[in-house]
This record gives structure tokens, sequence and C-alpha cells, in this order.
């Protein structure tokens, strides 16, 4: 019972996404309603179906169980392809990796059906042996990190950095371990968390395992970023904000501009 309510809502969720995806003109009500009326017309035909084929199989239960797998498996490999012909224009973690992997690569930045081609549509454990040239750089990233997770030395070091590098910003970053951790401020909106993200991106790109391209990223955020938010939405992106897990933690620190004090 709870695997089909948790499944009930997943499809729910997944349902209203995809249909603001394809509501162009802010038709979303429009949509719903066609999306319904076609899924009753194909819920009749297949009832109609389902009881002609039960009447053929009836006393015979190899062809029960034949008929059952073969078209399971089909409504599974229908459903993967569906998914893997949608190109949506919003930047989640992965795409947000491929994009930026790209850009830093050639400078250019692919559309969003370039990216639905790379992205993967299964985990990644199940595609490991394709990768389909994507780029895993966001698994490094931790977004929306508790502040009293972290060590005194940790702390130390994100002092020092709200007081140089990122005085204008509302986030803060903390590498260790070669994962990237980001904490946001309290008033960040959506741009910001996408901005914290890339930033922290570019730095994984960089390597950034003991501290010393926290400069160059944040030379490479301050020469590029206003160019490569540009290119994404002439590629027809959506910039607004980063499609990820809600950020349940923020932390809040103040800056003085005056003396450099940071608390």
């Amino acid at each position: 019972m709870r695997f089909v309510i948790q499944s009930g809502v997943a499809s729910g969720a997944t349902r209203a996404a995809l249909t603001q995806h394809f509501a162009l003109e802010n038709n979303a009500a429009d949509i719903a309603a066609k999306e319904g009326s076609q899924e009753t017309l194909a819920t009749m035909i297949g009832m109609a179906l389902g009881m002609l084929l039960a009447r053929l199989t009836i006393g015979h239960s190899f062809a029960i169980w034949i008929s059952f797998l073969s078209l399971t498996m089909f409504h599974m490999y229908a459903n993967y392809k569906a998914v893997c012909c949608l190109s949506l224009n919003t930047l989640n973690c992965e795409r947000c990796s491929i994009v930026l992997s790209h850009f830093l690569k050639t400078g250019q930045v692919l559309s969003p059906k370039q990216v639905s081609s790379m992205e993967h549509v299964l985990p990644l454990l199940m595609t490991s042996w394709n990768l389909k040239g994507g780029d895993c750089l966001y698994k490094q990233v931790r977004l929306g990190v508790r502040i009293s997770s972290l060590d005194s030395l940790a702390l130390v070091d994100l002092l020092q950095s709200a007081g140089s590098h990122y005085k204008k910003e509302k986030y803060l970053l903390q590498q260790k371990g070669g994962i990237i951790r980001i904490i946001t401020h309290k008033d960040s909106a959506g741009a910001d968390i996408l901005q914290s993200f890339i930033h922290a991106l570019v730095m994984a790109k960089l390597d950034d395992r003991d501290g010393s391209m926290s400069s160059e990223s944040q030379s490479w955020m301050d020469k590029h970023y206003e160019v490569f938010i540009l290119k994404l939405q002439s590629s027809g992106w959506k910039t607004e904000r980063l499609l990820s897990s809600s950020v349940v933690w923020r932390a809040n620190w103040l800056v003085d501009y005056s003396d450099g004090k940071h608390d």
C-alpha cells in the first residue's frame, strides 16, 4: 500500500512538471484536459483489448504468462523511449554539469535537444557501462550542507572565504577530499542557488583538492559566468533556478565591507 501511494505521488509530480513543460503558451489547464481525454480513450481501448486477450487465452496458463511478460516488457520499453524523447529546457544537476563541461572545453553551449541525448534516464549504477559522453561532476557537489556538520578548521576557512572571495555572493563553498560543499545564505534565491552550483562545478572541474584552485575558480566566475548565462538563455535554457532537492539547511553571515570583518 505504501509503495502504491509513493508511486502515485511521484507520478502526479512528474505529470505536473511535464504538463508545465508542454504549456508553451501558459495553457497548462488546456494541456492537462487534453492529456486526460487521451488517457481515458487509451484506457478504454486497453480494457477492450485486454478482455479480448483474456478470452483468447482462457485455460492456457503458458499463453497467459507469455502475454503478461511480453506486454509488461513492451510497456516499460515504451515508457523508457518516451522519456528519452523529452528535451527539457530546465537545468537540473546533471544537465548543468553536461552543459558546463562542454562550455569549458569549447566555449559553446549545447542545446536542450543535444543534452537530452547525453543525460541518463536510468540510475548511473545501471548505466555505468555507457556514460553517453556525459559528465558526472555533479556527484562531487553537496548542495545545502548544514554548517554545524563542519569541523572547526572548515569553519575558519569559511569565515576567511566570506571576507575574501564571497563578499557579494549569497553562498559559501568548502572543499575537502574532492567533495565541494555549498552553504547557502538564508536570503539566497533560485538564481543564487544556480550560481553556487555552477561555481562548485567549476571548482570540481579544476580538481581543487588542496584549496589552491579557489581563486582560479572565482576568477573564472568573474570573467565568464555572465557570458555563460547569456549563452544558456540564447540556446533556449531557463536560468531562473536549478531543479534540485529542496535546500533545507541555510546559514546567515554578515560582512563588514569597511574593515573586512565578518561574522
